[in-house]
């Protein structure tokens, strides 16, 4: 109870040391990643007692679960046909930029780092991990970091996602003002953020509701009920993993050792899908709030990326900063080359929109994308808004966090990055072909 007590009072300190720190408020940082990045400092200069942190090291390879467990649970399931009316064009440029991150990384440490510094194929993912990723994953990811014989690629993933998401802000809201001059912005307008929103505290006449009780709690807590059903999406997904493990002993070569190494995490959020496929068909009283799994989702990410940061390994990172800096420096020019150059030939509409909510997203969490969307379009008048949440929902099964994030780290492993470059290399191109298709036709 110690740790977890020591846990709750570093993200209620976070939370203070931003209000209080204008240029944190400036930078958006959430509270969780301003306490993680306290904890790492204290940790660093203060010989803390060991109880204090105990088990802090666990928790993200277990919060990770919970958090993509809810990920479709509350929200009934729209016809793909229905999303990919809505979202292809934004679909496709997306995974275009998804899959260039694992490209540019392969490129990287296939010519440069991997033979300047004695890296394994195994780098390449790093930058992928922490910036489609973000802290969650790249936290989530440690059970196979070290299943694989690379613990320390955790901490680098990690510094990858904190490079990440303050590169997607400090350099998106530079590329914002850069558009308004341009007047590559609809409407026109200039940068403006209302103090409230830099603050993070919500006027009172406008408090949204955190969600619905959907059942009297004489019977059972609703809050209880939902984390029953994230309990049983977590179960299916384990499920899931004791299926593929059992399928594995019959795989010849390396198959085996690939689905052992596969996370429990994407299959959580699959065993998410079948639950609420499952409440879509015979749950008549709609037992689900979504807004209620939101707070359960988002409870698990700020208690994971406080502990995730905290945890870092300074000194493991600091034996590779100079690969790991080459490295996220890359993909933040490889996300500004596709908002600047690819993305005004991929939409023919709110082109700027479109791109700095996907390189937000891309380079942090999705928070980050409606941020800067919200930037240049505070009222969601173009089609920006609709596409980038439309496109979420084919996107994140596979990118992010998902089933191709889950396998590519195993895969780098034992295949090496040349097979993984080529494959990335690949699906661009299909989806490129697939963009060009949709505007040809448009």
């Amino acid at each position: 109870m110690l740790s977890f007590s020591c846990l709750c009072v570093l993200l209620g300190f976070g939370y203070w040391v931003r209000r209080k720190v204008v240029v944190l408020q400036r930078l958006f940082l959430p509270a969780s990643v301003i306490a993680g990045l306290l904890g790492l400092l204290l940790f660093q200069t203060v010989n803390v007692p060991a109880e204090v942190s105990a088990g802090w090291n666990k928790l993200p390879g277990t919060l990770i679960n919970i958090v993509f467990a809810c990920l479709f649970l509350g929200t009934a399931l729209s016809p793909i046909s229905k999303v990919w009316k809505s979202s292809s064009r934004q679909l496709a440029y997306g995974q275009i930029v998804a899959w260039g991150q694992y490209a540019v990384g392969c490129f990287l440490v296939l010519l440069l780092l991997g033979p300047l510094f004695g890296l394994p194929d195994l780098f390449a993912g790093i930058m992928p991990v922490g910036f489609e990723g973000g802290h969650g994953t790249a936290g989530g990811m440690g059970p196979i970091f070290d299943q694989l014989g690379y613990p320390e690629m955790k901490d680098y993933a990690l510094a990858a996602a904190t490079g990440g998401i303050m590169g997607a802000i400090i350099v998106g809201m530079g590329l914002v003002n850069w558009a308004v001059r341009k007047g590559y912005v609809e409407k026109r307008s200039t940068p403006n953020v209302e103090i409230e929103d830099l603050s993070g505290i919500i006027p009172a006449s406008d408090r949204p509701m955190a969600g619905k009780l959907t059942i009297s709690s004489d019977v059972i807590d609703s809050l209880s009920l939902h984390l029953v059903f994230v309990g049983a999406a977590i179960l299916l997904g384990w499920l899931m993993k004791q299926g593929l493990l059992q399928g594995a002993q019959f795989l010849p070569g390396n198959g085996a050792q690939i689905f052992a190494s596969f996370p429990l995490f994407p299959l959580c959020m699959l065993g998410g899908v079948i639950v609420q496929f499952l409440a879509d068909r015979f749950d008549q009283h709609a037992h689900m709030d979504h807004d209620l799994m939101l707070r359960i989702q988002n409870c698990a990410l700020d208690f994971l990326v406080v502990a995730a940061i905290a945890t870092i390994r300074i000194d493991v990172v600091a034996k590779q900063w100079i690969p790991l800096v080459v490295l996220i420096l890359g993909g933040i020019l490889w996300n500004v080359f596709c908002l600047t150059i690819l993305a005004r030939r991929a939409f023919k509409d709110a082109w700027f929109e479109r791109g700095i909510a996907e390189m937000g997203q891309s380079m942090g969490v999705t928070a980050t994308g409606l941020l800067l969307l919200r930037v240049v379009d505070p009222d969601y008048e173009t089609e920006a808004a609709e596409a980038f949440a439309a496109k979420q929902l084919l996107h994140e099964p596979f990118m992010g966090g998902g089933l191709w994030t889950g396998a590519a780290i195993p895969l780098l492993a034992l295949w090496g990055g040349w097979p993984i470059l080529g494959i990335a290399l690949g699906v661009m191109a299909i989806w490129t072909i697939v963009l060009l298709v949709m505007n040809r036709r448009r």
